[in-house]
């Protein structure tokens, strides 16, 4: 059963669902994907058109998730 992350209500977290990655909601999409995308120069809408569930606040808490580490200087 996928369980959101501690401070990201958008994301879960499941060990049957994609290997156990961190997800958006429980989709079949990671938050490393949805990041590849964006590096690779998708913007939200193009991301928004392949997977129609995607929601800015998804992205948004796929970045601050992403920074994490970064906040904790590892």
């Amino acid at each position: 059963m996928a369980q959101t992350l501690p401070g990201f209500d958008r994301l879960a977290l499941d060990a049957e669902t994609m290997a156990g990655q961190v997800t958006i909601r429980g989709y079949r999409i990671t938050v490393e994907h949805l990041l590849e995308l964006l590096a690779a120069g998708w913007s939200v809408e193009e991301i928004q058109a392949d997977f129609p569930f995607i929601e800015s606040d998804d992205v948004r808490q796929g970045f601050g998730y992403a920074a994490t580490p970064v906040r904790r200087g590892l």
